[in-house]
């Protein structure tokens, strides 16, 4: 009986989800909620804003709260959902509120309590596996593939300190996409461009959202903006600044924006991870710039010994770094970034 009901809901969800996209008027919004639940008992929803523009054009996603703690995107784009006039803008907007609401109602930082499940390490998910995994499949299924540019919003988490950037995927497979990730992240507002290499065959597992995006052949891009758990107002500005500005240089809103003199790009990521458990020290912050072999932290036990230093192996610029006491092994104490 729970296998029907869940394979009725998972059908219901779908069908809201393409009659709401494909038969609604132009212009108009309209605000759904998909039913997510699985076989442990875990019940949850999936918010999904629908603006359908006064002209047909590129079909634009943006999602928030992947992550349930990174609050300026997810504050972010609450505010753009009141800003959006549909009669204004050609083409169509799918807007993701909040894609994690039980790591976000749950205050955990990067797993829903509900099953343990990281929603950004899940996709393409699975079709009858837990709530996480069912949401990142019925994303993976429903909404990248009605997709042209798919965005998804982060920021530091509650433990991370973070240098706002905006980031796509240089991906030699798709030179049209990647292009176009390029030139949005350009004209996007963020001083820091960050682009990652990209080496997935068709059939490995995606694991980040924007990546499952990247995979299944769409322009995707990402956003970095927010720390430590806060909402930071100047973080908020950001994130809506840099929606905006893509939505114009797409010719699909018109809205005055904010653009910087001068990029700085950013191609090599090399991170520094915690093989010990502890209490971690650093001094310095993101955004810092630091040296080959320069000594960026420490980690002692509960008695003050040290256990561990960090050292830069590469020069360059902190994009991110864990901001707070607690470490763990396996941690990511910092992540460095260069332009080779």
């Amino acid at each position: 009986m729970l296998i029907c009901l869940l394979g009725f809901l998972r059908t219901q969800g779908q069908s809201n989800f393409e009659t709401s996209f494909s038969d609604n008027p132009r212009p108009s919004r309209q605000d759904i909620r998909i039913p997510i639940l699985d076989s442990l008992g875990n019940e949850g929803v999936l918010p999904i804003s629908i603006l359908k523009g006064k002209t047909k054009g590129p079909i634009f996603t943006i999602v928030a709260g992947v992550h349930g703690f990174e609050y300026p995107p997810i504050m972010g784009v609450q505010e753009l959902l009141q800003e959006l006039d549909p009669a204004k803008l050609s083409g169509d907007l799918i807007i993701i509120p909040l894609a994690s609401v039980g790591s976000f109602y749950g205050r955990e930082p990067f797993r829903n309590p509900q099953d343990n499940v990281n929603l950004n390490n899940a996709f393409p998910g699975i079709q009858n596996g837990t709530i996480t995994q069912k949401t990142a499949y019925f994303i993976t299924e429903n909404i990248i593939p009605v997709t042209d540019i798919f965005l998804d919003i982060h920021g530091g988490d509650a433990p991370e300190d973070l240098l706002p950037f905006i980031c796509y995927y240089d991906n030699k497979k798709k030179p049209e996409q990647t292009q176009l990730a390029k030139k949005l992240s350009e004209t996007s507002g963020f001083e820091y461009v960050v682009s990652y290499p990209y080496s997935l065959s068709d059939d490995d597992p995606a694991k980040y959202m924007f990546k499952q995006a990247v995979q299944d052949g769409k322009t995707g891009v990402s956003i970095e903006a927010g720390k430590l758990g806060n909402v930071q107002k100047e973080a908020v500005e950001m994130v809506k600044n840099g929606v905006y500005n893509m939505l114009r240089e797409l010719n699909m809103y018109d809205h005055p924006t904010r653009q910087v003199e001068n990029i700085i790009r950013r191609n090599h990521q090399v991170y520094v991870r915690s093989t010990k458990q502890g209490i971690f020290y650093s001094s310095v912050k993101a955004g810092d710039k630091v040296e080959e072999g320069q000594l960026v932290g420490y980690t002692t036990d509960e008695f003050g010994n040290v256990l561990e230093e960090y050292k830069a192996s590469i020069s360059g610029i902190i994009l991110y770094k864990l901001a707070t006491p607690p470490i763990n092994i396996g941690d990511t104490v910092m992540c460095i970034s260069a332009y080779l």
